[in-house]
Order: C-alpha cells, then sequence, then structure tokens
C-alpha cells in the first residue's frame, strides 16, 4: 500500500497516541491535531491524503471540519469517527464530505480497509484510471 500524508484529529489524547502510533508503524506520514482551530491550520499549512476526524470535538464538529477542509483541500479523503451511530449520522457525516463513517470503538484493522481504499483512489487518479 501507497504511504498516505495522514491528519488524525482527536481530543481524547489516549486515542490520538493509539492512532498516530499505529498508523506511523504502518508506514504513513502522520500530523496530529487535538481540536478544531489546530485542524484548521494544520490543513492551511501542510498538504495531506487523509483527514480521520472525531465528529464531537471540543471548538467546533468533524462535520464542519469536513466542510472546511474539503474548501482547502477538494481532494481529501475524509473518514469520520464517531460514537454517533445513526443513520443520520452517516448521511450527515457522508454530506459534509466524508467518504466513511466509522462507528467507535472500531477495529484497526477496520481502518486499514478504508486507508487501502482511499490509496487505491490515488493511485487510480495518478494513472488516469
Amino acid at each position: 500500500m501507497r504511504a498516505l500524508k495522514i491528519l488524525i484529529v482527536e481530543n481524547h489524547q489516549d486515542t490520538l497516541v493509539f492512532m498516530e502510533r499505529y498508523l506511523e508503524f504502518k508506514g504513513h506520514t502522520v500530523r496530529c491535531a487535538p481540536d478544531f482551530a489546530s485542524a484548521v491550520t494544520d490543513l492551511e499549512n501542510h498538504s495531506a491524503d487523509v483527514l480521520i476526524s472525531d465528529i464531537g470535538l471540543p471548538d467546533g464538529s468533524g462535520w464542519e471540519l469536513m466542510t472546511r477542509a474539503t474548501a482547502i483541500n477538494p481532494d481529501l479523503y475524509g473518514i469520520a469517527m464517531s460514537g454517533f451511530g445513526m443513520k443520520s449520522d452517516h448521511e450527515r457525516s457522508l454530506a459534509a464530505g466524508y467518504r466513511h463513517h466509522l462507528l467507535k470503538p472500531f477495529l484497526p484493522t477496520e481502518l486499514d480497509e478504508l486507508l487501502e481504499r482511499a490509496a487505491a483512489e490515488f493511485r487510480d487518479e495518478t494513472s488516469g484510471g
């Protein structure tokens, strides 16, 4: 799998550290932000292939973040993480621009599968297919 540049936005420190270490172990370049404002600043100053964001942030929602993020980078591949699992939550994530809505807690293999899909999309775009 192609290494991806990933921004993780999560205000729960233990979750953030685990995800950062796990994804770096998998060979990805990872940056982290604990809140909406930090994430926007990061996206304005650094490129990213994938945004993995919690929906419930202390200073905004992940839905608002994805809308803002795609205004900065229209090709950003978004994966929402949330404890909100109603059908309307999934629909709202997709409407905001996320490609997927992971329900917490999720298995690392579920995230791996979604990142494989993201890498495949980037590969298809660069090969013209």
